[in-house]
């Protein structure tokens, strides 16, 4: 349809990791086994299976709960064993082949979904915003963020007025949430207020983790996804700029901290050099962690398109697009790394 093809504009990071169908199909294509860089790390696969992994999160009971877009459906995953079982279901589903729930947060024992791409602006009649979850089939909207980003327009081009929300990060009490399209990042409320906390040029935001009162975020960076764009930064509740903590990896898409201070990043990999909308090439994914003189060093590499990180301890958690979740043993040492 010819909106889809407006989509192509958007950055494809964010496409990417948005489950189009023809992309679920092409990650299941690839033979490469995750490898272990870090000497200590052991890699396996966990679950197999999910209808578009996309977001993710370690909930109070320490389980695993995982947003499966296509299906409209949150998954619990047992981290031990990978038993899975219907946490909720029912939420909007991707009008345009992208979009729907995209991550999943808690607060308290009360679950809440970030759902994009699904508004009347794509040709959809749902809300784009966070759901909180009241039960396994019912689910009330707490905040439209799609009428906001409507009302507000960002300062950097963009085709979808509404944007594109990518992650929802628990901040003192409420949210914060990436729109990869519209450049920025919103904080968010319990009663609706939604505002702009800080604004970027082109850089693509996409994953966040706050330490303290500092709050970190990956940058895929624009069209080609150059190795150098994809970043790591840094910034306060009231920063106009933010501070570059690290930067070497293609098409970054989360960050988490791990055991102690160090910090992680997960890079879906290489830009396919297809057009806008592509996802990153088969196999080409990487867990890396955060050195303190800005560089990254690979953890776990021959990832395929990977899309979220959890950590449990030391073991690392990895969605992927095409629906597995892999589990990195060992990952995550003694307290070290870069919190200042």
């Amino acid at each position: 349809m010819a909106f889809a093809r407006r989509l192509s504009v958007l950055s494809a990071a964010l496409i990417a990791v948005s489950v189009p169908s023809a992309a679920i199909a092409a990650s299941h294509s690839g033979n490469a086994i995750a490898a272990s860089r870090s000497g200590n790390a052991t890699v396996s696969r966990l679950v197999t299976g999910l209808q578009g992994g996309l977001g993710s999160t370690v909930g109070p009971d320490g389980a695993l709960y995982v947003t499966e877009t296509a299906a409209g459906r949150i998954t619990r995953v047992d981290p031990q064993t990978g038993a899975t079982t219907t946490y909720a279901e029912g939420l909007p589903k991707p009008v345009i082949g992208l979009g729907g729930a995209t991550d999943i947060a808690f607060l308290g024992h009360t679950a809440y979904v970030l759902v994009t791409l699904v508004g009347p602006d794509v040709g959809g009649s749902d809300i784009d915003g966070i759901y909180r979850v009241d039960g396994p089939h019912r689910f009330t909207v707490v905040a439209n963020i799609g009428q906001f980003a409507i009302n507000h327009p960002p300062a950097t081009p963009f085709e979808v007025p509404s944007g594109l929300q990518f992650a929802l990060q628990p901040y003192r009490g409420g949210f914060l949430v990436t729109d990869g399209h519209h450049n920025r990042v919103y904080r968010v409320t319990l009663d609706g207020k939604v505002t702009q906390l800080i604004a970027f040029g082109n850089i693509v935001p996409t994953g966040l983790a706050v330490r303290g009162g500092t709050i970190y975020m990956a940058e895929a960076g624009p069209v080609p996804h150059l190795p150098e764009n994809g970043k790591v930064v840094s910034f306060g509740p009231k920063s106009a700029t933010a501070t570059q903590v690290a930067s070497g990896s293609p098409l970054l898409v989360d960050v988490e901290f791990g055991r102690g201070r160090t910090l992680y990043a997960l890079s879906q990999g290489v830009g396919s050099g297809g057009p806008p909308g592509s996802p990153a090439l088969p196999d080409t994914g990487a867990l890396v962690k955060v050195n303190a003189d800005g560089t990254f060093t690979d953890v776990t590499d021959r990832l395929d398109r990977p899309t979220s990180l959890e950590f449990i301890g030391t073991t690392a958690y990895v969605v992927t697009l095409g629906g597995d979740i892999w589990k990195i043993d060992g990952v995550s040492g003694p307290p070290h790394g870069i919190a200042r």
